[in-house]
């Protein structure tokens, strides 16, 4: 598995031209930092929020830079996303490009374990993804005999589930636009 993940980010860094991959002496320095580090809790309320900790910027990450998950039939499945969503799979030579998202928001939320938000309780994640037009997505979906749910406009935009054919959530939110009405 490790070799698998390694050997993706080595391809993507070769595509974005710098290098995802420590080798082994970097990972030891890095994990010995990190270690030396104060291991305090970070503080509450505006200087998290801010991302400011104990007086100075707190570094944060700039994205998802991947998402990595087990499937029954990897294959089918990475050409289920590419032909019904349009996500490209990991490119396998130079000449591929990768999957390319719009800037947006990104919403970053562990639910209780207990929820019953993704449906299946035996499914323990599920992809939101941005759409521009949910209407013209459903319909694409559903002329492809994809099952759509669409729930009512909220404050934050529309939103539908499908489910792929491993029976995994994924949510399509089409973002409200800035003054209208939820």
């Amino acid at each position: 598995m490790i070799f698998l993940r390694r050997q993706m980010l080595r391809t993507l860094s070769f595509a974005f031209g710098s290098s995802f991959i420590l080798g082994r002496n970097q990972l030891g320095e890095t994990a010995q930092t990190i270690t030396q580090t104060k291991a305090s809790a970070p503080p509450a309320g505006d200087a998290v929020r801010d991302g400011i900790a104990g007086g100075t910027e707190m570094e944060k990450v700039t994205g998802i830079g991947g998402f990595f998950f087990r499937a029954k039939d990897p294959k089918a499945l990475g050409l289920w996303y590419q032909q019904h969503l349009g996500v490209s799979l990991v490119p396998t030579s130079a000449g591929e490009s990768p999957w390319q998202q719009e800037a947006g928001p990104t919403a970053f939320a562990p639910f209780k374990e207990t929820s019953g938000y993704f449906g299946d309780p035996q499914k323990v994640w599920m992809l939101n993804f941005r759409v521009r037009d949910l209407d013209k997505m459903a319909a694409q979906l559903q002329a492809s005999g994809i099952e759509v749910k669409l729930y009512p406009p909220d404050p934050t935009g529309r939103f539908a589930r499908v489910h792929d054919p491993e029976g995994n959530p994924i949510e399509l939110w089409q973002p409200a636009k800035p003054g209208a009405p939820g």
